[in-house]
């Protein structure tokens, strides 16, 4: 690490002021902070220091991702393989899924980093390390089969339209993961819907012959319960591949067609404990969006009419990206609320938004994206009357004393 740093010390004077490629010294500055810890600090005014910075923070999120990730490319694998009808190795079913996502995560970080790159250089500023996660999560919350130039077109218009246009990273007001899903969903909604596209059958890497199996359907869970007449929850059958019905262990550990980072509970679970311990994102948040949707599927339980107002609770959770969703995208410190009392109304209501759409809306079983959404535009206002709340009750405090 000497031997590097000093090589970046000897090119630095090049992008300075003056320097032949001064015009390039926010991609410089950003290179040579993520690799070290800036040794500069503030001159005026009081401030709490420490080894972390943001990009650090950034990382420490994606470390916390890592697990549902992995799980989620073996499991493209293991679906891939299934619906072929080959039965081949743990190593054979991860290469697979290995060389299925990692293009959309190459996709997804040259486009979204280009854009960020090009913006500080127009402004002159540093380099913003907000997309480190945005980056990553992109390519988790969408099918497996979604083409890369659809990936790139939504990655584009989330950056500039959900992120630069209200002042970059720290500013903007929605989840800028979910408004790429949001857009890839409405734009292109047979790509991201129906029973082709949770499984990759096509492109087989010389791995297989690419022949899908008679019957074959790669639907998530959740959307062969939303569209199912069958009588009961009790007799529905989830798996399209096997025909068999899925055990929580399947559900639990992420063997089931879906996103490739919604599909693990246990990873999700292992990412939420590393974010708590670290303190990168808030455990009430995470437990107010289970408690309301845990709320809204006793309501909903009571009045069941179809199989979906029948589910348990506790599938409501397995399935979908209920867990991703309230572990990694409802924490985001940037578009969530703020406040702590705020943060257990918000958590709430997408909990409880979330299995509305869910049970209410069969054309969208997911629903998780579509609250965290909404909740992101009423988080402020959520804060705000926390605040206000609370400096009334100070102010009638101290009316009361004098």
């Amino acid at each position: 690490m000497k031997a590097l740093k000093k090589c970046l010390d000897k090119i630095k004077p090049n992008f300075e002021k003056g320097g032949k490629l001064h015009w390039l010294h926010s991609t410089y500055d950003a290179f040579e902070s993520f690799l070290f810890v800036p040794n500069t600090t503030s001159k005026s005014g009081v401030h709490i220091h420490d080894a972390r910075d943001s990009k650090r923070t950034m990382i420490i999120v994606v470390l916390a991702l890592v697990p549902a990730l992995l799980v989620g490319i073996y499991n493209v694998g293991l679906q891939h393989y299934m619906a072929i009808g080959q039965d081949v190795t743990f190593l054979t079913r991860f290469f697979y899924g290995f060389l299925s996502v990692l293009p959309q995560i190459v996709v997804s970080y040259v486009v979204g980093l280009g854009i960020e790159f090009a913006m500080a250089q127009m402004k002159k500023e540093e380099v913003a390390e907000g997309f480190l996660v945005t980056g990553m999560l992109i390519p988790m919350i969408v099918p497996v089969d979604t083409p890369l130039w659809m990936i790139a077109a939504a990655t584009a218009f989330a950056v500039v339209f959900a992120k630069e246009v209200f002042g970059g990273t720290g500013y903007n007001i929605f989840n800028v993961a979910l408004i790429t899903r949001a857009f890839l969903f409405f734009s292109y909604p047979s790509k991201m819907s129906g029973d082709q596209v949770w499984v990759r059958t096509a492109g087989t890497f010389g791995m297989g012959n690419g022949t899908v199996v008679d019957g074959y359907s790669g639907a998530t869970p959740l959307g062969q319960i939303a569209t199912t007449d069958a009588g009961g929850f009790a007799e529905f059958t989830f798996h399209g591949i096997t025909g068999q019905p899925l055990s929580l262990s399947d559900m639990f550990l992420g063997f089931i067609p879906g996103s490739v980072g919604e599909v693990s509970t246990v990873a999700i679970l292992l990412g939420a404990v590393i974010l708590i311990a670290t303190g990168m994102g808030s455990w009430k948040t995470m437990l107010s969006v289970f408690l309301g949707g845990f709320a809204a599927v006793l309501l909903v339980n009571l009045f069941a009419q179809n199989v979906i107002m029948e589910m348990p609770v506790y599938y409501h959770f397995l399935l979908g990206g209920f867990a991703f969703g309230a572990v990694f995208m409802a924490t985001d410190p940037v578009t969530s609320a703020r406040t702590e009392k705020g943060k257990w109304i918000y958590g709430f209501l997408i909990g409880l938004i979330a299995v509305t759409i869910r049970v209410f809306n069969p054309g969208y079983p997911e629903g998780m994206m579509l609250a965290i959404l909404l909740m992101n535009a009423f988080a402020p206002l959520i804060d705000f009357y926390v605040i206000d709340a609370n400096i009334k009750r100070r102010m009638k405090r101290t009316a009361i004393a004098k």
